[in-house]
């Protein structure tokens, strides 16, 4: 059954600008070249310190093998872990799975 990760994270001050950079124009599109499935890309409306963005996954097989995919690459390990730190409180993330209610549009 397919599934959503929710990705719920804590900017550090004056950086969400900085950030949202960063997503859309290397961690978005390259974990998109890699198959994962982005949903959506939000920022707080009123909070500068919140940005949540949305994945989508057929099972906890494809979940894996796609996190290997990206997480072990070493385009990921040398030009995008290392500056994640410069923008996130790490610690206060939340990540949380989510599965579609019987009546949910988004099965």
């Amino acid at each position: 059954m397919a599934f959503y990760e929710l990705r719920q994270y804590k900017v550090l001050p004056g950086k969400l600008d900085g950030w949202i950079r960063m997503m859309e124009r290397e961690i978005i599109p390259f974990q998109v070249s890699k198959g994962m499935v982005i949903c959506g890309s939000f920022r707080g409306e009123a909070d500068p310190s919140v940005y949540v963005w949305l994945r989508r996954f057929e099972n906890e097989a494809q979940r894996e093998a796609l996190y290997k995919a990206v997480y072990e690459s070493d385009y990921w390990r040398t030009e995008i872990a290392p500056r994640v730190p410069e923008y996130l409180d790490r610690p206060n993330n939340v990540i949380t799975r989510l599965v579609p209610t019987e009546k949910s549009t988004v099965q």
